[in-house]
């Protein structure tokens, strides 16, 4: 019979010990940086407005509704569709002006640890409307369509991601 080699017991590194990458390169330390290389950093980064992405996804959302309406020639496909995209614009508009237009979140702009807790509190918010929003459908649209309304929501979450996308390769272009 062949037998198994015994398993062995991980080595414990020491200190002085470096990791390798795979290609052999030894990996950078952690460096810190200072409040100097951190402002230039921050002046460098694009600033991403988040009204200009509500109001790019009601585009998405208004022209989903359009093309499902034209592919199945059924009302209530487009109005699924359009509910699916509300049910991202309206909560993601409250939170931006949660987190925009009150006088207490430009207070607490100045205070990382209470900035980081009202997105939080917005954020909260903003996933409470959306179940709200998707528990009330069928109340809401007549003849509700569920893929209609599946197709409006993710279309309509996606604008996230190709606004990241667009925003990153303006900045390598400009960069």
């Amino acid at each position: 019979m062949h037998k198994m080699p015994e398993p062995q017991a991980p080595v414990a590194q020491q200190p002085g010990d470096h990791e390798w990458e795979e290609d052999g390169s030894q990996e950078p330390e952690f460096k810190p940086l200072t409040r100097e290389e951190a402002q230039q950093w921050r002046a460098s980064q694009p600033e991403i407005s988040i009204w200009r992405l509500v109001g790019v996804q009601v585009l998405v959302g208004l022209a989903a509704s359009v093309l499902g309406w034209l592919f199945t020639q059924r009302a209530s496909v487009a109005w699924s569709v359009l509910y699916g995209s509300a049910a991202v614009v309206v909560p993601s508009a409250l939170m931006a002006y949660g987190l925009t237009s009150s006088a207490l979140s430009r207070l607490l702009a100045g205070f990382a640890q209470a900035a980081f807790a009202g997105f939080l509190l917005w954020e909260g918010v903003k996933i409470l409307l959306a179940v709200v929003m998707m528990w009330l459908a069928p109340n809401v649209v007549p003849e509700l369509s569920w893929l209609g309304l599946l197709a409006g929501l993710v279309v309509t979450l996606k604008v996230y991601w190709f606004g990241f996308l667009i925003q990153s390769r303006r900045s390598n272009v400009n960069g």
